[in-house]
């Protein structure tokens, strides 16, 4: 989106609420985002440590030299001495070879809180997991995530090694035309998902993301419009009955509405299965 509207997003976002700010060099709106949160701290409507910023190393930084030069990349445009969670964006190295560890010296820097990863499926995971004398495991995986792709094994194999799953495209994504199949069915229109709201006198994109959030997983929505983002913060008010949460589980096909055709012939490319 154009600049200037990440810019007010952000600023309406934090005034309304919202603490957690997931972006990434990749996104190219960094720098936006950085003014909106140190106009927010300069007017006292937040303090830094309200905040939980996240942000992600695109895949030209993997080179072990490059990694800590393409962080500070990201904070100069931040203003912010540190991030609270950096992410490796995808499995896949553009340039050099694929080092995990070397995220952990950011981290023994000081410049990130956290490290994470995001797009790794199980196998990817426990590469970085059995590797001898890592001294951080990723507290996150972010995967697409929704109700037609629930993420239900790689869900249970994450909690098992007390990862966080969170959730992209959490709504069905904003359906950009060079990302999405403009034929892709609209997952807030699912009329199962409708019926549901219907019943719980909840819109159905507020359905869809209590029903990542009561499995366990951190959803992210995306949205440029208050009355939207109000009502989303609306997630923590009630909660879906077990027979609702079976019906919705019923509704996860292994679909994706978000495919990096850029990647999909490196061979590390993760999205040939769910799991």
């Amino acid at each position: 989106v154009h600049q200037s509207k990440s810019l007010e997003a952000a600023n309406l976002a934090i005034g309304i609420g919202f603490r957690h700010i997931d972006t990434a060099y990749a996104y190219q709106v960094e720098e936006e985002i950085g003014q909106a949160i140190q106009s927010n701290i300069k007017t006292g409507i937040v303090k830094r440590e309200d905040l939980f910023i996240t942000t992600k190393l695109w895949c030209t930084y993997f080179r072990p030299e490059l990694v800590q030069l393409g962080l500070e990349k990201s904070l100069k445009r931040f203003q912010l001495d540190y991030v609270d969670l950096y992410i490796m964006h995808y499995p896949v190295p553009m340039k050099g070879l694929l080092r995990t560890g070397i995220l952990e010296k950011c981290k023994d820097a000081g410049l990130v809180k956290s490290i994470g990863v995001s797009n790794f499926n199980h196998r990817q995971l426990e590469r970085i997991l059995n590797k001898p004398g890592h001294k951080y495991k990723p507290v996150c995986n972010q995967v697409e995530c929704h109700l037609y792709l629930n993420q239900s094994k790689l869900l249970d194999y994450c909690k098992s090694k007390d990862i966080v799953l969170v959730a992209y495209g959490a709504l069905g994504t904003q359906r950009h035309k060079e990302w999405v199949d403009q034929n892709s069915p609209v997952l807030l229109h699912d009329p199962v998902l409708c019926d549901v709201a219907k019943k719980n006198n909840r819109s159905p994109a507020l359905i869809a993301l209590r029903y990542l959030l009561q499995r366990g997983v951190v959803p992210l929505a995306q949205s440029f419009i208050e009355n939207e983002m109000k009502e989303n913060l609306q997630v923590f008010e009630f909660q879906l009955s077990s027979e609702d949460m079976k019906t919705l589980d019923g509704l996860s096909r292994n679909f994706r509405y978000l495919v990096a055709e850029f990647l999909m012939d490196h061979p590390e490319y993760p999205y040939s299965e769910e799991y």
